[in-house]
């Protein structure tokens, strides 16, 4: 691997930094204490910063030459409401707060890049440190867009990456169009008659009703969608009743839905409601029908995605650079991408065998209680940040 050399010197007080903010975890607009670090090692570095988009984000600013060409880097910041079951040294201090995603190594990683760019001001033009708040469900790219981002900071391209559990370090994955999907929620609610389990025919039972269209949803991935489409529905939810020989007067079901189109996400969303409305008055009844729009899909522009292939190529060689299979997951990365081009790449973060004495039973994959970021990627992830916005900038 051809990394640089300045970055692989300063990887270990990097990591101390990536494993302080392991220790300290902060949920979605909450990453006070995180962006303190992040504003206090830009300034060390000489970094002029702008502060408070997205209530907690950071944009450090590293400008040379004369050119008005500009790139984008972003690292999340923010960590997820789960129990660590790790008990390492650097494992959360606070109780149902966990990094279970990387984004302490992703703040660490582009913070390697920010101390290289403060002193080696290779290239022409800006380079925009974007530190993002509320990725986990809280949208904190669109809230920084929202408020300004690309119109303080305009850019030509904006560019993220995340670490990717299961593959060996030293491996990145890179495609153009959608890598990942749209999050949507749906609620529904059937509004029946309750009475007693020995008489159903004085009651409008709306369980049944629930069966109906549970059922009947999973005909619009099979029989509405194209079969080369991608999409998902999972009801995960379903709640009525509070005694066995009760019928419940209404019957809740929740869940998800995912596409990589919007076009896909229109019809089911369509067909939901449709199914949900006419089988509930098939039965006598009504229901209440709720859709969430969260997270578009992540779509990678295909020139910048190419772009960002061949610089991955100079570092770590072809054959270390996989085509990027789209996954159901989502990401607000989503958001800047529907603003600018760039591209949304997956870094390997290894098999777990990183993790010290002291890790939990589980297995080291994202959103789980035994994950930790791999520090071994901080001078890898850092390298393709310096590279990439070189390159861009001289191109």
């Amino acid at each position: 691997m051809n990394l640089i050399d300045d970055l692989v010197s300063a990887a270990p007080v990097i990591a101390g930094i990536r494993r302080d903010l392991h220790a300290h975890p902060e949920l979605c607009f909450q990453e006070v204490r995180t962006a303190d670090v992040v504003s206090a090692k830009l300034t060390e570095w000489g970094i002029p910063i702008h502060r408070g988009l997205g209530t907690t984000g950071v944009v450090g600013i590293v400008k040379a030459g004369t050119s008005d060409r500009a790139i984008g880097l972003r690292a999340d910041m923010d960590a997820l409401p789960m129990q660590e079951f790790n008990t390492f040294a650097h494992a959360s201090t606070h109780s149902g707060k966990m990094h279970a995603c990387g984004h302490d190594g992703h703040t660490a990683m582009l913070l390697a890049a920010a101390q290289y760019f403060a002193s080696h001001r290779n290239f022409d033009g800006t380079v925009y440190l974007i530190f993002q708040p509320a990725e986990e469900g809280g949208g904190g790219a669109r809230e920084m867009i929202k408020e300004g981002l690309f119109d303080r900071f305009p850019m030509d391209a904006v560019f993220g990456m995340h670490n990717w559990p299961g593959a060996d370090v030293g491996n990145f994955a890179v495609s153009g169009g959608p890598v990942m999907a749209s999050s949507n929620e749906f609620k529904i609610t059937i509004r029946g008659k309750g009475g007693h389990a020995a008489m159903p025919h004085n009651a409008l039972d709306p369980v049944p009703v629930a069966c109906q269209m549970v059922q009947a949803f999973q005909t619009i991935i099979s029989r509405n969608k194209k079969p080369i489409e991608a999409g998902v529905i999972s009801v995960t939810m379903i709640h009525t009743g509070e005694a066995t020989n009760v019928i419940p007067d209404s019957c809740e079901l929740q869940g998800t839905v995912r596409t990589f189109t919007i076009e896909l996400l229109d019809l089911i969303e369509q067909r939901m409601r449709d199914i949900a409305s006419h089988t509930a008055a098939a039965f006598g009844m009504e229901c209440a029908f709720e859709f969430d729009r969260n997270y578009p899909p992540t779509i990678n522009s295909v020139n910048e995605a190419e772009f960002a292939r061949k610089v991955m190529h100079s570092i770590v060689g072809e054959s270390r650079v996989a085509v990027q299979e789209p996954t159901m997951g989502a990401e607000d990365f989503s958001y800047m991408l529907l603003a600018k081009p760039g591209c949304y790449c997956f870094i390997a973060n290894g098999d777990g065998a990183h993790r010290e004495m002291g890790h939990g039973g589980g297995p080291c994959m994202l959103h789980n209680p035994s994950y930790d970021f791999n520090d071994q990627l901080i001078p890898l992830g850092a390298t393709y940040w310096v590279r990439l916005a070189e390159a861009w900038l001289k191109s």
